[in-house]
Order: C-alpha cells, then sequence, then structure tokens
C-alpha cells in the first residue's frame, strides 16, 4: 500500500471533511496534527512516506527536505500555488506536485472581520464585558475614512468593494497595479508614499517572497497617521515584525491586525501577544469548512489521478 502523510491538520480536522476509510485498502494514512520541530524532525517522521497531502505554506518543502525524502513520488497541496514548495527540487527528482481549488473570499471577509474589530475595539470591550465592565472606549466610524491597499489583485478587489459599501475613500498602490481595474473599482492609484501617510486604514493583499519582503518597516509604520491602523491578512514577511511591534509599543500607530507571521505558529512568547492595541488571529483567513471540503477531497483526486498515471492541477 502507498503510505501517505496528512500534513499540518493543526485542528486535527481532516477526516471530518473526507472519508479516509474507503481508502483504507488502497493507501496507508498517517496524520500530523503538530508542526515539525525542524528540518531534521521532519526528515525523520517523513522518511518512509511516499505521497504527502500538506497545507498551503505550513511546512515548508525545501529543497533539502525533498532532496532526503528518497521514497516520496508526490506532493498535493492545498491551492494552486505553494511558495513553501521548492518546485525546482522537486522536479529534479522527478516529483509530481498538484494543487486543488480555492476560494479566495473567506480572506477578504476576515480582513473586514479585523478592520472591524479595531474600529469598534472588539477586543478590549468583549474582554471587559467578561470581567463585568461596561462601555469602556469609544470607536471610530469607517464612513469618509481611506481604506489604503496595498495590492489589488482577486483579494485586493473584494476588499476594495465591501470599503466602498461603507462609504469609504480607497487608494492602492502595488508595483504591478492595474490602472484599468482601478478605474473599474472607482480606487485612487497614488504612490506607496501617498498611500501610508493617507490612510486610515492599510491592508495589505499581495504575494508573499521577495518582491515585498519588509515592505512596511519602521520608516514606513512612523509616516502613518498615529490613529491609523495596519492590517495584515496576506504573508507575515512582508511586514517587518519587530518594527511593528516598536511601532505598536510606543504607539506610533493606534494598531493592527493580523492573521500571518514572519514565524507560524506565532511562538508563545512573542511580543505581539502581549500588546492591547494588536488584534490577532491564527492564520485563519483561507480556513473555513467550505474550503476544507474542496482541499481535502481535491487532495484525494488528485493523489488518485499521480498513482493512475495521469495526474491533475499539476504545479510546475
Amino acid at each position: 500500500m502507498l503510505k501517505v502523510a496528512i500534513l499540518d491538520d493543526y485542528q486535527n480536522v481532516s477526516q471530518q471533511f473526507v472519508d479516509l476509510e474507503k481508502l483504507s485498502g488502497k493507501y496507508e494514512f498517517k496524520i500530523f496534527s503538530e508542526p515539525f520541530i525542524d528540518e531534521a524532525d521532519t526528515l525523520e517522521q517523513l522518511a518512509d512516506f511516499e505521497a504527502l497531502l500538506i497545507m498551503r505554506e505550513r511546512t515548508p518543502m525545501t529543497k533539502n527536505i525533498i532532496e532526503n525524502l528518497t521514497k516520496l513520488k508526490f506532493i498535493i497541496t492545498s491551492g494552486l500555488r505553494n511558495k513553501s514548495i521548492d518546485l525546482e527540487a522537486a522536479k529534479k527528482r522527478k516529483i509530481i506536485v498538484c494543487g486543488t481549488e480555492i476560494n479566495i473570499h473567506p480572506t477578504p471577509e476576515l480582513t473586514w472581520a479585523l478592520i472591524l474589530g479595531l474600529a469598534r475595539n472588539l477586543k478590549e470591550e468583549i474582554d471587559n464585558m467578561y470581567q463585568g465592565y461596561w462601555q469602556t472606549t469609544v470607536g471610530v466610524e469607517l464612513k469618509g475614512k481611506i481604506l489604503g491597499l496595498i495590492g489589488l489583485g482577486r483579494v485586493g478587489s473584494q476588499v476594495a468593494k465591501i470599503g466602498k459599501a461603507f462609504g469609504m475613500q480607497v487608494m492602492a498602490w502595488s508595483e504591478n497595479l492595474d490602472l484599468n481595474k482601478c478605474k473599474e473599482l472607482d480606487v485612487l492609484p497614488c504612490s506607496k508614499d501617498d498611500l501610508i501617510t493617507n490612510s486610515d486604514f492599510l491592508s495589505i493583499h499581495v504575494q508573499g517572497g521577495d518582491r515585498y519582503k519588509d515592505c512596511i518597516t519602521l520608516k514606513e509604520l512612523d509616516k502613518m497617521k498615529k490613529t491609523a491602523f495596519l492590517i495584515n491578512t496576506s504573508r507575515g514577511p512582508i511586514v517587518n515584525e519587530d518594527d511593528l511591534i516598536i511601532a505598536l509599543s510606543t504607539n506610533e500607530i493606534a494598531g493592527a491586525g493580523l492573521d500571518v507571521y514572519e514565524k507560524e505558529p506565532l511562538p508563545e512568547n512573542n511580543k505581539l501577544r502581549f500588546l492591547p492595541n494588536a488584534l490577532l488571529t491564527p492564520h485563519i483567513g483561507y480556513v473555513t469548512a467550505e474550503n476544507y471540503t474542496t482541499f481535502y477531497n481535491q487532495m484525494i483526486e488528485a493523489l488518485e489521478a499521480c498513482v493512475n498515471g495521469k495526474p491533475i492541477r499539476v504545479i510546475e
């Protein structure tokens, strides 16, 4: 039987979305619900597996890991893009990499949960309600405020539409900003500097990678309004985490809503966890029942296709 590892099932829910029992005669499954300690631990625990079903950008599939998992034949990831997989290394090893479809609207929805949470001080007010207090903060309205978007792609465009529905002014910048998209959505294109200095809510919606690494550092944070909020539901390294901690600790900005981090899972002693003006969620932008149903069922579908010599949704 083909030995298959299901990685990154942090919530231990994969079997709620796909019936592995009906495949038990063909495959030997093992579910990993905890992140690996390091690459050595990854290699030791996965040495005997021929196929890996992985959640996008959780366990990195580095060159070293791919080269040393000598029995590995197939990697199936959630989503059709995963920057944590070294595709060149996989190609050299003739390992087939496949993906799944993904719904993108859950991330804009979570983005607005964070924006609204920051605007109305929900974290503090909810905590205070359980402590017996009543009306301890004063929130701000969204109508008339400036929403700045770094990125106006599929996710950023949805965030922009909702911002317009709230009566916000929407501005956008990215290195490859589509001016036609700006016109279509009634979004004002601008320079990065204008976006940083004018936004009341600055939300990030570009892909990770070297292009946008450290796009937001203390230099940019110092230029933001002291009443402004930063929201990141894209990738952690786009914002320099140490600089953000300084800015939040010194009230250089009013607050931040974060779903992504430099290191994930976020270490228990990370200073962000102890800042009252940081609203944190554990990278759940894509974590919905609908997405998980698609992910796990299409992972099995892709695995079956690979075994039958007719791989689908191949990532190269």
